[in-house]
């Protein structure tokens, strides 16, 4: 029986070259633009001012924002603790701020926290008289460093915990190939966010995680077909192989990533600012893994040299009779 349909078979590696010449282009895009520009870091990362605040009536979010932009506070990041009269708000930390924060006693933070925590209240209280102050902290930059370190390397673990999974139930040319790939996907989706200066926030960061984990799964699905059909043609190139295998997984990657994106612009739209920042960059990560599982993993595969002995079954008595089709 013949396997393979010709008639429905898109060259999809017949532009390898293009593709692959794009992906490298956009890493070095991305890797440019992230050591130019920067990542534009939240409170989460650069430090400042928590205030928690308590309402005598329901408020909504934009209100206390507004109310926060109409008195001089820049950017203020505000969101309701599990009901509409207690509202959390931080902001940045100004450069005179953080150098008073800078000494190691804690007693000029604390004083700097201070101010700014009644400054907020000002302002809030000339909108609403009978609203309350019931917490105020500092963070400091110390932490923010922190946590970046930790999320590094919590992606660096990710990639290669991924890589070794790949190695031990495919072959090493497919782990090598998914590193290339998550490690594309990752640049790319931090490149952009770098380009359009979105704040990243730790909603950020566990979105670029959540990416490593999606583009990985519809790689999976790809090398999974890769090895089926390596396994039963008895006569076919690899380049044909990793073309049918990408137009036979093609529209299940379609659809995923359809529906999964559908999902994501509902955060966006309907879930506030809180899950903002993760739906987007879950968005920018979705696209960017697709068309690497697309246009870029196999054609890794194909220049590594990916061939049928790589991925036919070895029996310890007979090696070679395991190898034949």
């Amino acid at each position: 029986m013949e396997i393979f349909n010709h008639n429905a078979n898109v060259n999809f590696l017949g532009i390898r070259k293009y593709t692959i010449g794009l992906a490298a282009l956009l890493m070095i895009a991305s890797v440019g633009l992230i050591f130019t520009k920067g990542l534009n870091y939240a409170l989460d990362f650069t430090g400042g001012i928590s205030v928690e605040v308590s309402y005598p009536q329901p408020t909504d979010v934009g209100q206390v924002r507004a109310a926060l932009q109409k008195h001089g506070f820049e950017n203020p990041l505000v969101q309701s603790l599990g009901g509409s009269r207690q509202m959390s708000i931080r902001l940045q930390a100004k450069e005179d701020t953080a150098d008073a924060a800078a000494d190691k006693t804690g007693a000029t933070s604390s004083a700097a926290a201070d101010k700014v925590a009644n400054d907020v209240l000002a302002a809030l209280k000339a909108e609403t008289p009978g609203v309350t102050m019931t917490s105020h902290s500092f963070v400091t930059s110390a932490v923010g460093d922190e946590v970046k370190s930790d999320g590094s390397v919590a992606a660096i673990f990710v990639i290669i915990g991924i890589g070794l999974y790949l190695w031990m139930r495919f072959e090493r040319r497919f782990a090598i190939a998914a590193l290339v790939t998550e490690v594309h996907d990752v640049l790319v989706t931090l490149g952009v966010i770098a380009l359009v200066q979105r704040e990243f926030d730790l909603t950020v960061l566990a979105s670029v995680l959540a990416v490593i984990g999606y583009s990985i799964n519809d790689k999976v699905v790809v090398f999974d077909r890769i090895r089926e059909l390596f396994r039963s043609a008895r006569k076919a190139e690899p380049e044909e192989i990793l073309n049918r295998s990408i137009n036979t997984t093609l529209s299940r990657t379609i659809i995923t990533s359809l529906f999964t994106g559908i999902t994501m612009a509902a955060l966006y739209f309907i879930g506030g600012p809180a899950v903002e920042g993760f739906a987007v960059t879950m968005l920018i990560g979705i696209v960017v893994g697709t068309l690497s599982s697309i246009f870029v993993a196999s054609p890794i595969l194909l220049w590594l040299g990916v061939s049928k002995k790589d991925l036919m079954p070895v029996t310890k008595e007979n090696p070679e009779l395991a190898r034949r089709p």
